[in-house]
């Protein structure tokens, strides 16, 4: 039997693919379609994530009025302050002992997946990004629960 992340990763390939020619809007990036529909059930991870998201598409927005940052520059600076502030903020709330297990009291769904969001948030908008991520990654949930249901469970 093939790992639901593999399933989950390929999934929302097609999926977001089908998408992306159907309505022109992405979903985010190419794995995020696939996290997030293994993360549907626990919903503090999604609201982590798109919160570290949404603050680093805010930081790099800032420092673009006072930088010149553009093409692929401004993309990799989204996903570093992306993943930056996932890292620092995972060590500050394990550090503190928030949560009922130190290592799970801040996780953001992946490490590169709200980088990729806050660059879907610069390029395409916020509403049509959380819109387009949402609605494929319940397509891809559902495909998964089809076809593997009771051992997608976690």
């Amino acid at each position: 039997m093939i790992d639901p992340l593999t399933l989950a990763v390929g999934l929302g390939l097609a999926v977001s693919l089908l998408f992306t020619e159907f309505f022109g809007l992405k979903a985010g990036g190419m794995i995020v379609p696939g996290y997030m529909a293994l993360n549907l059930v626990h919903p503090i991870p999604i609201i982590l994530t798109l919160l570290t998201a949404l603050a680093a598409f805010g930081i790099v927005r800032g420092l673009s009025s006072i930088l010149i940052i553009f093409g692929r520059r401004r993309q990799a600076l989204i996903v570093l302050v992306a993943f930056i502030m996932g890292a620092i903020g995972h060590s500050f709330f394990a550090s503190i002992n928030i949560g009922n297990n130190p290592s799970d009291a801040y996780n953001v769904v992946g490490f590169l997946t709200p980088g990729l969001i806050a660059s879907s948030f610069d390029k395409q908008g916020i509403i049509e990004t959380l819109a387009t991520i949402f609605t494929v990654s319940i397509v891809v949930r559902l495909i998964l629960i089809l076809c593997i249901g009771s051992a997608l469970t976690s």
